[in-house]
C-alpha cells in the first residue's frame, strides 16, 4: 500500500491537540483549518469545471485583452438572479485552456465515483476500486460505453498535442535514424501525426484497440492498426509508449515491454523503444511536481492495476523484459523521456 499523508510535524501537531498533551489551544484550531482545507479541496477542481462548461476561458481568449468584470459576466450564458453569485465565484485565475479536454475527463462521475468505494475495495480481492463501483476494468467499460470513450480519448490528445510539441522540438535526435515507428495505444493519432508530419521519413503506425481505431484516416506516411498489444504489436524500428505502462501492474508491463522487443527484433536491426513516463523521486529536481506526481499515482491507484515510478522500478521492468540499457531524459515537466535498447 502506497504511504502519503500529513507530514511528521503535521501529524505531531494534530496529535497534539489533545488536552492530555498539554499543546496549547492554537494547534487545535490550526489542525481544524488543516482537515477543512483537505476536506474542501474538491472546490478547485469543480469551480475550475464550472468555469469550462460556462466557456468562461473561451470568451476571455476571444476577447483577446484583460476583461472589464461586468463585460464578461454580460457575455456569459447565466440567469440573471445569478450575476451576484458570479461576481464572487470569478475570482478563479490561470484557467487551463489547453486542458480544456482533460478536466471533464478527470471530473466525470465515471472517474469520481470509484473514489467512494476505496475502503469498500481494501476489504476486497477486487483489482480496483473503478472495478468494484462498475464490475469490469476500465478498458471494458470505454469499450461498451461510447460516450465515456469519447471523452476518455479526447482528453489524452489534449494532452498528446502539449507533449508532442515538445517532444518534436526538444527531442528531435531521438527520431534521428529511424524509418518506422509503432505508437502503441496511440488513440486517435494525435502523437503520431505530430511525429509523422515533423519526420516525413518515418513510416508511423497508431496501434490501439479496435473500437478505437475503427474508421479513423490515416495519410502518406501514417496509418491505423487495430489489435492488442499483449497479443502481438507490429514490427518497426522503434516502438512508442506514451502513458501506457504507468496503466498496468509489473508483470503486466514486462508482458508488454517483451512484445515490444519482439517488435523490434523481428526487423532485424536494432532499434528502441521510447517511453513518455513520469519517474518518480527526483524531489530536489521535481518541487512543485512532486504533490501533481504523487495525485497521479493515486489515480492510477483508483482507476487500473498500474502506478508511477521511479527510476529503479522502471529499470527492473526492462531488464525484466530483456533489455539491455537505458536512458532517461527529464525534459517534459512531469514527464520524462526513456529510451531503452534490445
Amino acid at each position: 500500500m502506497r504511504h502519503y499523508g500529513v507530514s511528521p510535524r503535521e501529524h505531531h501537531r494534530i496529535g497534539g491537540c489533545e488536552a492530555e498533551d498539554g499543546e496549547p489551544q492554537s494547534y487545535v484550531l490550526q489542525a481544524q483549518t488543516h482537515i477543512f482545507n483537505h476536506i474542501f479541496s474538491f472546490i478547485n477542481s469543480m469551480s475550475l469545471k464550472c468555469a469550462i462548461e460556462l466557456c468562461i476561458p473561451d470568451v476571455i481568449h476571444k476577447y483577446g485583452q484583460p476583461m472589464p468584470l461586468s463585460l464578461l459576466i454580460a457575455s456569459l450564458p447565466i440567469h440573471p438572479s445569478k450575476t451576484g453569485s458570479m461576481n464572487h465565484f470569478l475570482q478563479l485565475n490561470d484557467q487551463p485552456l489547453s486542458m480544456t479536454s482533460f478536466l471533464p475527463f478527470v471530473l466525470d462521475p465515471t472517474m469520481i465515483n470509484p473514489w467512494q468505494k476505496f475502503s469498500t475495495w481494501f476489504k476486497n480481492d477486487d483489482p480496483t476500486p473503478f472495478y468494484t463501483e462498475n464490475g469490469m476494468t476500465l478498458w471494458d467499460y470505454a469499450c461498451h460505453e461510447p460516450k465515456f470513450n469519447h471523452v476518455l480519448n479526447e482528453a489524452m490528445a489534449s494532452d498528446a498535442r502539449l507533449i508532442s510539441n515538445v517532444v518534436v522540438e526538444k527531442c528531435e535526435g531521438v527520431f534521428m535514424g529511424l524509418e518506422s515507428l509503432v505508437d502503441v495505444g496511440g488513440g486517435t493519432g494525435t502523437m503520431a501525426k505530430a511525429i509523422a508530419k515533423s519526420f516525413p521519413q518515418l513510416e508511423c503506425i497508431v496501434f490501439d484497440l479496435p473500437h478505437v481505431v475503427n474508421g479513423l484516416q490515416g495519410s502518406d506516411n501514417l496509418k491505423y492498426v487495430g489489435g492488442d498489444m499483449f497479443e502481438s504489436i507490429p514490427s518497426a524500428d522503434s516502438i512508442l509508449l506514451k502513458w501506457i505502462l504507468h496503466d498496468w501492474n509489473d508483470e503486466e508491463c514486462v508482458k508488454i515491454l517483451k512484445k515490444c522487443k519482439e517488435a523490434l527484433t523481428s526487423k532485424g536491426k536494432e532499434g528502441k523503444v521510447i517511453i513518455i513516463e513520469v519517474v518518480m523521486g527526483n524531489e530536489e529536481i521535481d518541487g512543485e511536481f512532486v504533490d501533481t506526481k504523487l495525485f497521479f499515482d493515486m489515480e492510477m491507484m483508483a482507476l487500473v492495476t498500474g502506478k508511477e515510478r521511479n527510476e529503479k522500478e522502471w529499470a527492473k521492468l526492462f531488464f525484466s523484459a530483456g533489455f539491455s540499457n537505458y536512458k532517461i531524459t527529464q525534459l517534459l515537466g512531469l514527464k520524462s523521456l526513456i529510451e531503452v535498447y534490445p
